[in-house]
């Protein structure tokens, strides 16, 4: 299992540095220069090359490249052609709310999907088995922004329950504005990711129900709660753990669009910012982090499978699966 952690976080380490490899050239392809943020309209050819200059797109890529992974190396993202400010720290301060948003909306989804995959599985033959499948297919098809904007026209600006974006200027100081701000976007984000999850859960819960080794174990004896919580219930869990991985990566990274709708300023608002301002060294911080937290998620789902499952285990230390 120690050969296996070092082979894994090796391959974090090298899939971080190919992804900042491609992000950096592909940045590079874009129309416009960087140099332009620092100048008004109409900046003569001598002030463009003095920008230039200033933020250092005049010197050969493979030197800019080399200086920013230096830097990257040293936890240091940059300083914003804009602001002039370290990216590393609005990068944390967008941070206090992008996280919290999406494991609100992971913990919520998880606990509308399981129950409701099961039923779904258990009583599939039935009318409300059917009903709840048809539901979560339909859920997969609905746009996250028009539930976003369905909520808001409801719960915001019909009923007057809930704001309809915005969050509190001293972040967490008051917890219970800064949840009842969250509460619309984590509604918005659950619901589009238990639509998915239903039918992962659903899909596993059925290969369990038809396997020979709970007709076994119910055959000797066993309730059917009792043996599903016994055999059926890890079995179930290490296809779902995968999935769970790949919903909250795509969660944190499709912030974004719930961000946007709500007005939330998250790490989606300041990279939909750097793209409109072409803040190379924004856009960069904002998708290394991301891209590294993608990776973490799924080094952690796929660690947590082995701990479920004892063959997995067995097939990394080499053992037979």
């Amino acid at each position: 299992m120690g050969r296996y952690l070092l082979r894994r976080t090796a391959f974090l380490l090298g899939s971080l540095l190919a992804a900042a490899a491609l992000l950096f050239v592909l940045l590079r392809l874009l129309p416009g220069d960087p140099a332009n943020a620092l100048l008004s309209v109409g900046a003569t050819p001598e002030q463009i090359a003095a920008a230039r200059r200033q933020i250092g797109s005049d010197l050969p890529l493979l030197q800019q490249f080399g200086s920013w992974l230096a830097g990257l190396a040293r936890l240091d993202l940059g300083t914003s052609f804009v602001s002039r400010l370290p990216v590393g720290p609005e990068i944390a301060a967008r941070l206090v709310v992008t996280v919290p948003l999406t494991l609100l909306a992971f913990v919520l989804a998880v606990v509308i999907a399981l129950p409701v995959g099961f039923v779904a599985a258990w009583r599939s033959d039935r009318w409300y088995g059917l009903l709840l499948n048809g539901v979560s297919q339909l859920g997969i098809a609905v746009p996250a922004f028009w539930i976003g904007m369905l909520l808001v026209t409801v719960f915001a600006l019909r009923l007057r329950l809930l704001p309809a974006g915005g969050f509190p200027r001293g972040d967490w100081a008051e917890p219970g504005r800064a949840l009842t701000s969250l509460a619309l976007p984590v509604v918005t984000i659950a619901l589009v990711m238990s639509a998915s999850l239903i039918r992962y859960v659903r899909s596993a819960t059925l290969d369990v129900l038809g396997s020979d080794y709970l007709r076994t174990a119910r055959a000797l004896g066993s309730s059917f709660a009792g043996a599903m919580w016994r055999h059926g219930l890890r079995n179930a869990a290490v296809p779902v753990v995968s999935i769970l991985g790949i919903e909250l990566a795509t969660t944190f990274l499709g912030a974004v669009v719930v961000e946007s709708v709500f007005t939330l300023p998250g790490l989606g608002t300041m990279l939909v910012e750097g793209i409109a301002e072409h803040d190379y060294p924004v856009i960069q911080g904002v998708l290394v982090v991301s891209t590294f937290a993608v990776l973490v998620i799924g080094f952690a789902a796929d660690l947590v499978q082995r701990l479920i499952d004892p063959r997995l285990r067995a097939h990394v230390g080499g053992g037979r699966p």
